[in-house]
């Protein structure tokens, strides 16, 4: 690794806004002009996903929400969101669902300045509202879990799971391996191993519901009514896919809940899963209140883990600046990983004898 490479791994995963914020409010007034539009852009913002995001309101038409993308990769995800909302606005199974979705008003995603242009939803993110009103926490978790199984049910199927985890699994992984130095060698490497076998193991033969999965489904994604905290809209689309293991978005949500309430990284909400080989009892209850909550230990903490891949490897294909991150990648990526290598082998060794016993009880 070059000095360079080394400094540039201590950086925060984004620039402090005050030292950016001349250079964004300059770019949003460019893209605004590009757009033909009147009136000025309303608080540009700059994602941890490559994207500088603003409203624009001109007092005479919606409002609208422009998504610039400052990077190849951002342009990319820009791309895969746009063909999801478009897709999900054209599936009759939604019905009034679809009144949640942004509605997309321009895509231009060649040239010099790509931009996607949609709807502005009512609300305030939930996270933003957790914040100023973290007894909502509950009550805004139980009905983000109740409308995005909504979405689940309408567009799902239960299937045996058996044959999809590998497509579930392996390119996540491999996504890992290329990003991520210290999962191509040694232990990492070992992990990455450790953790398909684990998770193909632990879910071979269960029933999961199979759909379109949002797949990035955490309050910073949510909009709530900011009077009644009622759901009014589900953004950023770019994780989505139509088949996936839709129970995951459930997960997400509460684990995110979890490391943004407790002020800890989702790495080690993770790993401590992982450790008690189950989620906290709080979590259990509120997944299996809209049936989430897989049966059995083991299979609760493989949907974990499958839960936290889909979301550091989307976190990598989003954005180079988390494999460059040091910190990032050591509480998030190596903290998870190396607890899965440090119990490698512990619950089948446990279920070896605990059927030894029970056939000496038998004899």
């Amino acid at each position: 690794m070059t000095f360079t490479e080394e400094l540039r791994g201590l950086l925060p995963l984004r620039p402090a806004p005050l030292l950016t914020r001349p250079v964004d409010a300059l770019a949003a007034r460019r893209l605004t002009a590009s757009l033909g539009a009147d009136g000025d852009p309303h608080r540009p913002r700059r994602t941890f996903s490559d994207l500088l995001v603003f409203r624009l309101d001109d007092g005479a038409t919606q409002a609208a929400v422009v998504k610039h993308a400052r990077s190849a990769r951002a342009t990319a995800s820009l791309a895969h969101e746009c063909e999801a909302v478009r897709q999900l606005a054209r599936d009759e199974r939604l019905g009034a669902w679809r009144r949640l979705l942004p509605v997309v008003e321009e895509r231009r995603l060649d040239g010099p300045l790509p931009l996607l242009v949609e709807s502005c939803l009512p609300g305030v993110e939930a996270d933003v509202l957790l914040r100023r009103s973290p007894e909502l926490a509950r009550r805004v978790t139980r009905s983000a879990l109740e409308t995005i199984r909504e979405l689940h049910r309408a567009t799902g199927r239960t299937q045996e799971a058996t044959g999809r985890v590998a497509e579930w699994v392996k390119p996540r992984l491999a996504v890992l391996a290329e990003e991520v130095g210290w999962c191509r060698h040694g232990e990492g490497a070992r992990a990455l191993v450790a953790l398909r076998e684990r998770v193909e193991r632990d879910l071979a033969g269960r029933h999961l519901l199979v759909g379109w999965t949002h797949g990035d489904y955490h309050p910073g994604n949510v909009l709530l009514s900011e009077h009644r905290g009622d759901l009014s809209g589900v953004i950023d689309w770019a994780g989505a896919v139509p088949d996936g293991p839709s129970l995951l978005d459930c997960h997400t949500f509460v684990l995110t809940m979890r490391h943004q309430l407790a002020g800890r990284e989702f790495g080690g909400v993770v790993a401590d899963v992982v450790r008690r080989a189950s989620l906290l009892p709080g979590d259990r209850r509120l997944l299996a209140d809209v049936r989430a909550l897989p049966s059995g230990r083991r299979a609760e903490t493989a949907v974990t883990l499958l839960t936290w891949l889909w979301h550091v490897a989307g976190n990598l294909e989003k954005s180079a600046r988390y494999a460059r991150s040091h910190r990032w990648v050591a509480d998030n990526v190596v903290a998870v990983l190396g607890e899965v290598l440090a119990r490698e082998g512990e619950e089948p060794a446990r279920e070896a004898a605990q059927s030894a016993r029970s056939r000496g009880r038998r004899s």
